[in-house]
């Protein structure tokens, strides 16, 4: 896509550093991906509540959320799921600007776009998690039954079924949910942002 020459970037006086420094820590994306069920909104819900309680200032993204507003008239072809997780990715970017922590909950099931996010800001700036969840443990928790519309042929390009899902290759971190609860999958990645100097800026 060719970019018009009329519109520049306006620079602002107040960085992403200044942001980030009243706030007293380093902002970041927390990408969560894998497949429905597999426990992303859950995790994400319960660490954005961690988070909360030591004072840090974050914004939560899910998936079903954004379809509801800003990816509202987006399907679910090929083509819909890269022009979402684009616009999530744009997003995503404004909120680390921002200053925030930003947790994004979506399948995002190819990886060459969770690296086109990841190409938005800087190296670590974008944290992937991949909550590595069989496909068995998530038809089991199947609370909306998509996965059953999905075996029947009601609904069409249903990641795991008959789409896709490609997991990453090296994420920052690994969650298995099937032998570890909500509280101790949020623990780990508390740990992990507590060691790396997200939460001490």
């Amino acid at each position: 896509m060719m970019k018009n020459k009329n519109i520049i970037w306006h620079k602002q006086k107040i960085s992403k550093e200044k942001r980030a420094s009243i706030k007293m820590q380093k902002p970041c994306i927390l990408w969560f991906t894998g497949l429905s069920g597999s426990g992303k909104s859950t995790i994400a819900n319960a660490l954005e509540e961690k988070l909360f309680l030591v004072d840090k200032h974050t914004y939560l993204l899910d998936g079903d959320n954004l379809r509801m507003g800003l990816n509202k008239g987006l399907g679910f072809s090929d083509i819909d799921r890269v022009e979402n997780i684009r616009r999530i990715g744009e997003v995503s970017k404004l909120f680390v600007d921002s200053g925030l922590i930003v947790l994004t909950a979506f399948i995002s099931p190819f990886i060459k776009d969770r690296e086109m996010v990841k190409a938005l800001v800087q190296d670590d700036e974008f944290i992937e998690i991949f909550v590595d969840t069989p496909l068995h443990i998530c038809e089991h928790r199947d609370t909306k039954g998509l996965y059953k519309k999905a075996r029947t042929g009601e609904i069409k390009n249903f990641t795991g079924i008959s789409s896709d899902y490609e997991k990453p290759i090296n994420p920052n971190i690994i969650l298995k949910t099937e032998n570890q609860t909500v509280e101790e999958s949020s623990q780990n990645i508390m740990n992990y942002l507590e060691m790396k100097g997200y939460l001490k800026c």
